[in-house]
């Protein structure tokens, strides 16, 4: 000790190596421990040498192989913890703080905690809380406190320190032991992370706000050299904003949350991603490669291991039955069995004669008294059920005899305590399958079964009909003094059925036979040497509650123990279990020698135990392994790094009489070579025979016939396979080092489930996981088994340590067994489904996670850590000159993509309206002509008209609004006016009022009256925008315009004048108002684009009148027609059909304001029946709204008379992708109303041109066709191809397929090339690209205040790079592509069809390709019932998700797993945020389409007051 004298250490250090010292003394920790902490302590105040990383104190050094003798120092017995001691150990726990320690020297990662909702931190489950039990002593015994937990006043570092130290910047003054353990997961390293810490605690009163970012920066731990003074302060609090990546300035802690997350991931990721080619669009997943530096087994194949011979004493019984005869006529008085009570006190002896007596009345009453005579309930050889309570043995050894003697064969099962216990149906489906009609119970048993109010026991789900028997002796008859029981010799018989369940929570029946049941009893007889002697069986935790209570066991000695069975010894974990106990309990008499793990499962019932010696000199044999070894399946002895070791003891040898070998776990059985971990197979009598009623799983595990590596087989007889995975060391000596269920292969590596659970629970603070309940399971994601860590929490802890307790969780795991965890979630304490005997059900717990019920209260996931498999990203290639596609298209027989509609000059009709060069002019015609013709019919909600216009009242109209805007507005030729107006009449007179006028019409929506705040803004844009000289209204909305609300909106003194037209004028102008040229405006058309931009689009009279032509033309539209007509009139396709095609071609509109579906869903549909209406148009919106309000309704509607069979087309305007789903579910829901399969159809239209396709189906024509079959007009494309901007049909159903309508016939006068949007150049058949579009009513140019003319020319103005360079196109900003149908035309040519993909504005460029947010949104809604809405967009390169929840809040968290899993399956991207919305957060125009922009804007504003933000790591 004398480098401490000599050294100036602090008082307080010193003071920590001597409390070391004296743990060292008392054996509390081990050498090495001991040095290590000596060394961290001391080690900031030794001089260091240069160049020296090495810990001085650590000699580097291989372990040799484990042999009996070099296990001695193993020997120091450590006192026990409090915590699940199935997984107690302390030198893991020592590895596991020495990972950590690692992990932070390396620059920690920065992990942003999730942002919840305070309503959903709050409910904290408290009500879940039940005392803790003395299973795991979780309210600590104070026996560690030495071993790293922090003492309580360092761990308790109150909220005004917490900010305080994080303001100033000091370091963390504890620089005691505890220090390792208490640098917490998020992050130390980033200096991001600790301006973090400071940006929201401005208000020191406030308590803290648990949803903002709270890094562990309080504990950080600078290097000793820096300086801590010279922070700087902290570069931006509120007042400022953030630039983001890609240099969006935003404000709030999302944004700087989603930036960390942005920083943590551009490290590099561990394995990376071998460079590969992609074939042009097969996108090939990562296939695993075998490490070629990976541990390879290279031992001598392994021989089969002989058990001694099994001895037959002459006079053993020969059969079970027998013994029990012999046994309770010669000493009946002899004890069996004793039951102790609470104190240990004898409580019942139940002696051999009573249990001889007992179970022949059993046996009687089972044979004679169920049933009548005649029929019997059971004959030998039929199953009946053993319902027990494990603390009544005597009672269900009573039974089990008795089944004996009666030759039936019992199925023992725990007591069902509710009808919903977890895995009980599966128990009942084995029952039913046995064909177990009878249960026997005791008396007490029956009492506690769940009873209903009529006494009976219900029936268990999926359980058969049984009828309880109880098996007291009061409740039974004697048997006649002639009756006596037939005892045979043990024979091949099935004498009991023990139930197993399997990783996948089904439960199997492993039939165990006569001859196997007593040749079981005489091998173990044999091995333990029984006699009178005192023996004992137990299990680790039996040991475990004994450490607990020792201290109250004063007078006990424990030297007559011959024998102490650990019955879990197999458990890898149960050695640091005896080691406590023998440390403790050596002083009260105790030999080591007594201690004898053994070996078992289902299958093979005992597979191996260790024999009590005599000689105590003799240790036990001990492995020290390599975890980065076991997970190649090779035993390699302890490596270097010391942390990841897992430390096995010996079960001792085989049983008498058994062959046993270890074969490869998965394949064909051939044997390991001895440096191999395998799957241990057992030959020999004394194990089960079959699965019952499963004859094929019966042959893979009961009849194996493992061969050698020539392939020849070992034995003439089969082997059983033990469902446990170890190998054969010196000496004969079995090791188990897990289960077969527990495996999992990630990455071509497999890890056990437990060792996991150790790890995770040996994070400090060991206390924070509820009673050491953690279930560990893989999930299959994307080809490959990913990790998930389930734990529960302890009821108080808060958010900020269960987010630390997590971030280490996934450093220990990380460091000790190099793999990832896919996800990490905790739930409330008790809310995990527990298996009968209390323990966690894991298949029904992962059900519960893959169902999204799981509900836990905090997720982390690690897809970015965890998937290496991905396809590797997509090189852009470089651009090929225009030649080269040409020709390549010419070679690969392609044509060129371009289509066209009719031709306008050719098209001969009489169209009476083609002479009049202005729509004003067509409707002072149509006032001459056709006076009293009604051009014009509005309905109310009610379905009744509420006004209708003939052709002479519009004109009147028209003419008297004219007057008043040269009046009273004094508007001159070619003034904007902004038209403020409900849809309805009123517009459609105020608009041709002001071609009267000469002024340019801008219709606008009205502002909502109870949503004035956000919907008035957007009028008073446009009015500005549009730089509209007047505005016209009703007096309604004059009213609403100057309102209280609306000044508070907006400034209401900026206004135009506002003129009213409930107020109009009685005189006509004296002249109306001629357009000299007809390339003037005519009206301007104002819409916001789905990416949130608001765009308005100039209207030329030319435009106009080719528009209404070609419409006309397409749909057959003229003065005896009617039209019903439920879309918004504000702009596009809509307002053309509202306001303008009637008075061009004279057909009659019956106008219904969707606004009025609200009121009435039926409303459109019971006028399309009433008015029998042909054509109709409608929005997505509307049919949603039809879709869901009248789902339920259609018979009702039937029996009011809805008749839709004259529908000949209905459709729907948009400017997206065709909504199939919605147009299907439609469709099949009014089939039977008469509503024709094909009569729906889309339109599609975008802002450089309103219409470009409409309405392709002539009914009449396809119907005389009798063409059946699925809708000509849909395609299935591969959405992999899509993503690298090719079209590959595929057929229905095929996966990645993605189901495609058409948009629309191509309208006449309309010509359309896709074209490629980077190059300009035209694309073949096969490609995606933008549409063009060339037509006489393309719009002639945005109307901007700022006049961007580069936009301008580009959108309206383009020209190809190469082909035809003279036409001009118009870009419609879509992708799309074209294909030849099989359907002809009139003409007798093939229809060429447009296929709309999506927005090129909305489309997302991730990992080199192109993805469309719908087709990742309609993945994430089919995820789960509770996800009603989502929408997608990226942020930095993220992908950021947002969901509407339609549930409680609990079940938010349920979705971030779900919502990860779906997209990285099908879209093959890793999710980056997903954020939990309530319902109707999602931003959704007037046309029903998605504002993702918006939405998008919202979330980095912090606007959203989102549920629940998970960052994805």
């Amino acid at each position: 000790m004398a480098d401490r004298d000599t050294l100036p250490l602090p008082l307080e250090v010193r003071t920590r190596l001597a409390e070391l010292e004296l743990e060292l003394s008392e054996g509390d920790i081990t050498q090495k421990g001991y040095e290590k902490k000596r060394s961290k302590l001391i080690g900031a105040f030794l001089p260091q040498a240069p160049g020296k990383g090495m810990d001085p104190s650590v000699p580097h050094e291989r372990r040799t192989p484990v042999t009996p003798g070099s296990s001695s120092r193993y020997h120091r017995r450590r006192s026990s913890g409090s915590r699940d001691e199935r997984y107690r150990s302390d030198v893991h726990t020592e590895a596991v703080q020495a990972a950590l320690a690692k992990q932070k020297e390396r620059g920690k990662m920065a992990v942003p905690m999730p942002s919840k909702r305070r309503s959903l931190v709050v409910q904290s489950s408290m009500d879940a809380y039940t005392p803790p039990d003395t299973s795991s002593g979780s309210e600590g015994e104070g026996s560690m406190q030495g071993e790293g937990t922090p003492t309580s006043s360092q761990s308790s570092i109150n909220m005004e320190n917490w900010i305080s130290r994080a303001i100033h910047g000091s370091t963390t003054s504890s620089t005691t032991s505890s220090s390792s353990t208490q640098s917490g997961g998020s992050g130390a390293a980033s200096r991001l992370a600790d301006v973090m810490g400071q940006t929201h605690l401005e208000n020191h009163s406030a308590p803290p706000d648990v949803t903002s970012y709270t890094t562990d920066s309080i504990q950080v731990e600078r290097p000793q050299g820096s300086t801590t003074t010279s922070r700087s302060t902290p570069k931006y609090g509120n007042a400022e904003l953030m630039e983001t990546g890609d240099g969006v300035p935003v404000g709030g802690r999302v944004s700087a949350k989603i930036q960390q997350l942005v920083n943590t991931l551009k490290r590099p990721k561990r394995p990376p991603l071998r460079e590969f080619f992609v074939d042009d669009f097969e996108e090939l997943l990562e296939v695993q490669q075998p490490d070629p530096n990976q541990p390879k087994a290279e031992g001598a194949q392994m021989l089969a291991m002989r058990g001694e011979q099994l001895g037959v004493v002459t006079n053993w019984p020969l059969s079970l039955e027998a013994a029990l005869q012999r046994w309770g006529t010669i000493s009946p008085k002899a004890p069996c069995l004793t039951t102790m009570d609470t104190n240990g006190k004898p409580l019942y002896i139940l002696t051999y004669g009573k249990l001889w007596t007992r179970s022949m009345k059993v046996a009687y009453n089972i044979l004679h008294k169920l049933g009548s005579k005649q029929e019997p309930m059971l004959r030998p050889g039929d199953r009946v059920a053993l319902v027990f309570p494990n603390n009544d043995p005597a009672a269900f050894m009573v039974a089990f005899y008795g089944c004996l003697l009666a030759e039936v064969v019992p199925v023992p099962i725990e007591v069902p305590l509710t009808r919903k216990d977890a895995g009980s149906q599966q128990i009942g489906f084995l029952l039913g399958s046995c064909g177990v009609t009878v249960a026997l119970t005791s008396d007490a048993c029956h009492k506690g079964l769940p009873k209903s109010p009529t006494g009976e026991i219900p029936q268990f789900k999926g359980w058969p009909k049984l009828l309880w028997f109880v098996t007291e002796s009061k409740h039974l008859s004697k048997p006649p003094r002639d009756w006596f029981p037939h005892i045979k010799d043990a024979n091949n018989e099935t004498a009991y059925i023990e139930y197993k369940t399997c990783k996948d929570g089904s439960v199997l029946g492993v039939t165990v036979m006569r001859i196997a049941l007593l040749t079981h009893c005489q091998a173990l007889t044999q091995s333990c040497g029984y006699t009178e002697a005192k023996v004992a069986c137990v299990k680790s935790r039996d040991m475990h509650w004994a450490l607990v209570a020792h201290r109250d066991q004063r007078d006990i000695n424990l030297s007559s123990l011959r024998m102490l069975v650990v019955a879990d010894g197999a458990n890898p974990w149960s050695v640091s279990s005896c080691d406590a106990f023998l440390n403790v309990f050596q002083s009260k008499g105790l030999k080591p020698e007594v201690i004898c793990p053994c070996a078992s499962s289902p299958e093979a019932l005992t597979v191996a135990i260790r024999r009590p010696t005599d000689d105590s000199n003799q240790p036990p044999g001990r492995g020290v392994l390599s975890m980065q070894g076991l997970s190649h399946g090779v035993i390699r002895v302890d490596s270097e790094e010391k942390l990841s070791v897992l430390t096995l003891q010996d079960v001792g040898t085989v049983m008498p009489g058994a062959l046993m070998c270890v074969v490869r776990p998965d394949g064909v059985p051939q044997l390991c070579k001895t440096d191999e971990i395998g799957e241990l197979c057992v030959g020999s009598i004394a194990t089960g025979t079959s699965y019952y009623g499963l004859s094929g799983m019966t042959k893979n595990t009961f009849e194996v016939f493992p061969m050698n590596s020539v392939g020849a087989l070992i034995s003439e007889y089969p082997f059983t396979r033990t469902g446990l995975l170890g190998f054969v060391g010196p000496g004969g000596l079995c090791f188990i080092a897990g289960k077969m269920d527990g495996l999992m292969v990630v990455g071509g590596r497999r890890h056990n489930a437990d060792d996991i659970v150790a790890t995770a629970l040996a994070v400090e603070p060991m206390k924070f996981v509820y009673r050491g309940r953690i279930a560990v399971f893989s999930i299959s994601v994307l080809h490959d088994e990913r990790i998930v860590v389930v734990a529960e929490q302890r009821p108080d802890s808060t958010e900020e340590d269960s987010f630390q307790w997590m971030s280490r969780v996934l450093q220990a795991i990380d460091g000790i067994h190099q793999v990832g965890v896919y996800c990490l979630a905790l739930v409330p304490s008790n809310t995990l489904p527990k298996t009968p005997l209390g323990g966690i059900h894991l298949s029904e717990s992962k059900q519960l996670f893959l169902e999204g019920s799981l509900h836990p209260c905090n997720v982390l996931m690690c897809p970015h850590t965890c998937v290496t498999n991905l396809p590797k990203p997509r090189q852009k290639q470089p651009e090929i000159g225009p030649a080269s596609v040409m020709v390549g298209n010419l070679v690969s027989g392609k044509r060129i993509a371009q289509a066209s509609g009719r031709d306008l000059g050719q098209m001969e009709d009489n169209d009476q309206a083609r002479k009049f060069l202005f729509l004003s002019e067509v409707l002072q015609w149509r006032a001459q002509t056709t006076p009293e013709h009604v051009l014009y019919t509005l309905l109310n909600c009610r379905g009744t008209i509420a006004s209708s216009l003939t052709c002479v009242q519009l004109h009147k109209r028209a003419e008297k609004i004219a007057t008043m805007l040269a009046e009273r507005g004094h508007l001159q030729d070619g003034d904007h006016v902004a038209l403020v107006y409900p849809p309805g009449i009123d517009l459609i007179a105020a608009f041709y009022g002001c071609l009267y006028a000469g002024c340019v019409p801008i219709t606008v929506r009205p502002p909502h009256p109870q949503n004035i705040a956000t919907t008035l803004p957007t009028v008073k844009m446009i009015v500005e925008v549009s730089r509209s000289a007047c505005m016209m209204t009703t007096a309604v909305i004059c009213k609403l315009l100057r309102s209280k609300e609306a000044s508070a909106a907006v400034d209401v003194r900026s206004w135009p004048p506002v003129l009213d037209t409930d107020d109009l004028p009685k005189k006509k102008p004296p002249l109306l108002y001629k357009p000299s040229n007809p390339d003037t405006l005519a009206y301007l058309d104002f819409s916001v684009s789905t990416t949130g931009m608001l765009a308005g689009v100039k209207m030329s009279h030319t435009a106009t009148s080719a528009f209404c032509r070609s419409i006309k033309l397409q749909c057959e539209l003229y003065p005896s027609r009617e039209v019903a007509i439920c879309l918004d009139p504000y702009c596009g396709l809509g307002f053309v059909l509202w306001c303008l095609c009637s008075v061009y071609s004279g057909h009659q509109s019956i106008l219904i304001p969707p606004s009025e579906l609200e009121v009435n869903p039926a409303l459109w549909l019971l006028a399309v029946s009433q008015y029998k209406v042909r054509d109709t148009f409608c929005s997505y919106s509307v049919m949603e709204l039809c879709t869901k309000g009248l789902g339920l309704q259609t018979e009702s509607l039937k029996s009011r008379g809805l008749d839709l069979s004259r529908v000949r087309t209905c459709v729907v305007v948009a400017e997206e992708r065709p909504r199939i789903a919605l147009t299907q579910s439609f469709s099949k829901l009014f089939k039977d109303l008469g509503l024709h399969p094909r009569a729906v159809s889309t339109s599609f239209g975008c802002r450089v041109n309103l219409a470009v396709c409409l309405q392709p189906h002539r009914l009449g024509k396809l119907a005389d066709q009798g063409t059946s079959g699925p809708d000509p007009t849909t395609v299935y494309v591969d959405m992999r191809a899509l993503r690298h901007d090719r079209v590959r049909l595929v057929e229905r159903g095929s996966p990645h397929s993605l189901p495609l309508m058409e948009s629309g016939k191509i309208l006449p006068g309309v010509r359309i090339i896709i074209a490629n949007p980077e190059t300009k150049g035209p694309l073949g058949d096969s490609h995606l690209g933008e549409i063009w579009v060339c037509s006489g009513h393309n719009a002639s140019g945005y109307f901007t205040v700022y006049g961007d003319e580069a936009l301008q020319s580009d959108h309206f103005t383009s020209r190809l790079s190469f082909g035809d360079t003279q036409t001009i196109w118009a870009r419609t900003g879509y992708l799309g592509f074209l294909r030849r149908t099989e359907l002809t035309d009139a003409s007798g040519e093939r229809h060429d069809a447009l296929y709309v993909v999506g927005a090129l504005d909305e489309a997302m460029e991730l990992r080199g390709m192109r993805y469309h947010p719908i087709d990742i949104e309609t993945s994430v809604i089919r995820t789960h019932k509770s996800i009603t809405e989502c929408a997608v967009f990226t942020w930095t390169n993220l992908l950021v998700v947002v969901v509407e929840l339609d549930g409680s809040e609990q079940e938010a968290l349920d979705l971030v797993p779900l919502v990860t899993n779906v997209v990285l399956e099908e879209h093959y991207l890793i999710v980056g945020v997903v954020v939990v919305v309530d319902i109707g957060v999602i931003p959704i125009n007037s046309r029903g389409e998605k504002q993702r922009m918006h939405l998008r804007d919202g979330f980095l504003a912090d606007q959203l007051d989102p549920i629940y933000v998970a960052y994805n790591m």
